[in-house]
């Protein structure tokens, strides 16, 4: 059975099955390519098993590997939780904080939220994810969420700050070019941008449509993708009003709601002792708050 050296033998496994490489997960670890290899070997002879095979594709996780894959996630944000908390006393301001989001909320709304925060804190370290995968803040891996629906798990400090309606958009090179839609029928005239392999929301379209992926002429579950792909002109998609504001872009169909989504903030509750924490917390509440009534103005 594995003995005392198991935390950094599993902290290599971790890496060579987020990296994919012996190389790549030397690099992660600050590490050289023979020692993570070392430590693979040793734990495949600890184990019993192997836990890659090697093809030429690269390592394959065994089934064993996968099995662990779970645990290991939750080892490595739990020590990276560890990392953060220990970066900074419960009321001192310095320190890290770790704060998730949907991309397109990450790269456009909160830059400059959290730049005012910093403008105030000066020794706040912000970490950000963005991802529309939902985090699991009860296994710490991040400490505040940023979230468009409601949070399911226990132990969280959650607020609901308000709501967005989303509407369709497009940008005025392409609308000179092709003409302005002027009702769901003539929208079936031009290129509508949507996803590719994901339906986020999608039952809970406002106008009820039957919505799949062959509607639209360009496909990604890439938000951000789809924001460019509307200011490049490419055709009609869907935005936040605040967001296609700032963007110059004009609103199609101005009288049809697409979708309504909610905004939440979310801490886990056994950070509401740590002072930057709930001032985070707090800051997010107002100025996301204030965000969400820009959008219905």
């Amino acid at each position: 059975m594995p003995g005392p050296n198991d935390w950094d033998l599993f902290q290599s496994l971790h890496a060579v099955m987020e990296a994919g490489t012996l190389s790549a997960a030397a690099k992660l670890r600050g590490l050289t390519q023979p020692t993570i290899g070392r430590h693979i070997e040793t734990l495949e002879h600890r184990l019993g098993a192997p836990l890659f095979l090697r093809s030429p594709r690269g390592l394959q996780p065994t089934d064993l590997a996968q099995e662990l894959r779970p645990h290991l996630q939750e080892m490595a944000a739990a020590a990276a939780a560890a990392v953060r908390d220990a970066s900074g006393a419960a009321d001192s301001l310095t320190g890290s904080i770790r704060i998730t989001a949907p991309e397109v909320v990450g790269a456009e709304v909160l830059p400059p939220m959290l730049t005012r925060f910093r403008e105030k804190h000066p020794g706040a370290v912000i970490e950000l994810m963005m991802s529309n995968v939902v985090d699991d803040l009860s296994r710490r891996e991040a400490d505040i969420a940023v979230r468009m629906a409601p949070p399911s798990q226990s132990a969280l400090v959650a607020r609901k700050v308000g709501e967005v309606a989303f509407g369709f958009y497009a940008s005025t090179v392409y609308l000179d070019r092709h003409g302005t839609p002027e009702s769901l029928d003539d929208l079936q005239n031009h290129p509508v941008i949507g996803f590719d392999t994901v339906q986020r929301g999608v039952r809970d379209l406002t106008l009820n449509l039957r919505v799949s992926r062959e509607a639209f002429a360009f496909r990604t579950d890439s938000d951000l993708a789809q924001l460019a792909a509307i200011s490049a002109g490419f055709g009609v998609g869907v935005s936040q009003p605040s967001i296609a504001r700032r963007r110059g872009l004009v609103r199609v169909l101005p009288n049809l709601t697409v979708l309504t989504l909610g905004i939440w903030i979310v801490m886990h509750e056994n950070l509401r002792g740590s002072r930057r924490m709930r001032l985070m917390f707090d800051h997010l509440v107002e100025e996301v708050t204030a965000y969400a009534r820009e959008g219905r103005a």
